[in-house]
C-alpha cells in the first residue's frame, strides 16, 4: 500500500470541516495541518480534527512534511493561495470555484504549470454513484441524441445567511451570488452530462436580499455545441427551497436528477424507479443551513481520485483546465445580463 498524501488545509470556514472529514475518511491521504489568520478558527479545526494548526503561513507552507494544500478561502483568495502554495512546491486542490475571474484563474493553472504541482478543484457531485452511472450511460447512447438540458436550483438562503461573513454576495470575493456560489456545482453537471456550452442569454437581479452585490435570482436560455438547447433557474430566495433537478432529454428518452438521485426513462423500457439516498445532503443544502444533513460521501470519493491522480502523476479529475468551463459559463451570464445580449462562450473566453 503507498503512503498517504500528507494535505494540510487553508482556511478554517464551514466547508474547511467537510474537506477535514473527506480527508480523514479517504483511503489514501492525511490530514496534517490547518492555517487559518484568525486563531479561533485554526485552533477549533485543528484541535477537532486532532492535528497542527498555525496562523503563520510561513511556518505553515515550509513544513516538509506538507505535500498538498486544500484551499478552503473565499472564492476571490484563492489565486493568491494557490500561487504561494505551488511556488513551495505543494499540489494545489481548491473547493470551487476555481477563482472569480478567468484571468485569475489562467494564472492559477500556469502558475500550477510552471512549478510542476497538479491542480483540482471540488465538484464532488461528479462523484455521486447515481450520476456516475447516468455519465456512462449517456457515454454509451442510452439516451440517444441529446436535444435538451435543464437545470433547478431554486433554493433559500436568509439574510442573516449573507451577513454572517463580510466577504457573501461580494463582487470582489464571493464573485457575484446565487450562479457562482450555489448554483455552480449543478450547471457544472449539466455541461458535463450535455456537453460544451455555446451560447447564453441571461438575465440575474436581486430581489429579496439586502446588502450583496451578487444576484439572488436568474434565468439563464442556453445552446450546446452540440446543437441542443436548454434553461437554467437558480435562486436564494424560494421558500420552502425546492429540490435540485437536472434534466436531460434525448431522441431515445429522458434522465432527471433529483437531488442525488438519478432516474433513467428509455422508450420502451421500464424506468428505474430507485430510491433516494437517506444520506443524501442535497436537499438540506437548499434550505438556509446548507450544511444540515450533508453526506460526505461525494467529497470522500473526489479526494480520493485527487490523491490518486498525483500518486500516479495523471491528471486530476476536475483539472484547472476543466473546471473554467462552468466558471465561463456563470461570468458570461453576468455579461449577457449586463448588456442584454446573447454571448458566446468561447468568444468571452478568449
Amino acid at each position: 500500500m503507498s503512503k498517504k498524501l500528507r494535505i494540510g488545509i487553508v482556511g478554517c470556514g464551514a466547508i474547511s470541516e467537510i474537506h477535514a472529514q473527506a480527508i480523514q475518511q479517504s483511503g489514501n491521504a492525511e490530514l496534517i495541518s490547518v492555517f487559518s489568520r484568525s486563531e479561533k478558527n485554526a485552533c477549533r479545526v485543528g484541535e477537532k480534527y486532532e492535528t497542527k494548526w498555525s496562523m503563520d503561513w510561513d511556518e505553515f507552507i515550509s513544513d516538509p512534511e506538507l505535500e498538498a494544500v486544500s484551499i478552503c478561502t473565499p472564492n476571490g483568495n484563492h489565486l493568491d493561495y494557490g500561487k504561494k502554495a505551488a511556488e513551495a512546491g505543494k499540489h494545489v486542490i481548491l473547493e470551487k470555484p476555481i477563482e472569480v475571474t478567468l484571468k485569475r484563474a489562467k494564472e492559477l493553472i500556469d502558475v500550477c504549470n510552471k512549478n510542476n504541482v497538479q491542480l483540482a478543484v471540488i465538484y464532488q457531485n461528479r462523484f455521486i454513484a447515481e450520476v456516475e452511472e447516468l455519465k456512462r450511460q449517456i457515454e454509451k447512447n442510452k439516451l440517444g441524441r441529446l436535444f435538451m438540458g435543464d437545470a433547478y436550483i431554486k433554493w433559500f438562503r436568509s439574510q442573516e445567511y449573507y451577513d454572517s461573513a463580510a466577504w457573501r454576495g461580494t463582487s470582489e470575493l464571493d464573485g457575484g451570488g446565487v450562479l457562482i456560489n450555489q448554483a455552480i456545482h449543478t450547471i457544472d453537471l449539466l455541461q458535463w452530462l450535455m456537453g460544451d456550452v455555446e451560447t447564453v442569454f441571461g438575465q440575474v437581479g436581486t430581489f429579496t436580499h439586502e446588502r450583496i452585490e451578487g444576484e439572488d435570482n436568474a434565468v439563464v436560455t442556453l445552446r450546446f455545441k452540440s446543437g441542443a438547447i436548454g434553461v437554467i433557474e437558480a435562486s436564494t430566495s424560494v421558500h420552502p427551497a425546492q429540490s435540485r433537478r437536472i434534466e436531460l432529454h434525448g431522441e431515445k428518452g429522458s434522465a432527471v436528477i433529483d437531488d442525488n438521485s438519478a432516474k433513467i426513462s428509455v422508450k420502451g423500457e421500464a424506468s428505474n424507479e430507485d430510491e433516494k439516498d437517506e444520506n443524501s445532503g442535497a436537499k438540506s443544502a437548499g434550505s438556509s443551513s446548507p450544511f444540515g444533513g450533508f453526506s460526505i460521501e461525494p467529497h470522500k470519493n473526489q479526494f480520493e481520485a485527487i490523491v490518486d491522480a498525483i500518486n500516479n502523476k495523471k491528471i486530476p479529475p476536475v483539472s484547472g483546465e476543466e473546471s473554467i468551463k462552468s466558471l465561463a459559463i456563470i461570468l458570461a451570464i453576468y455579461e449577457s445580463s449586463k448588456t442584454n445580449a446573447m454571448v458566446n462562450i468561447d468568444d468571452f473566453s478568449k
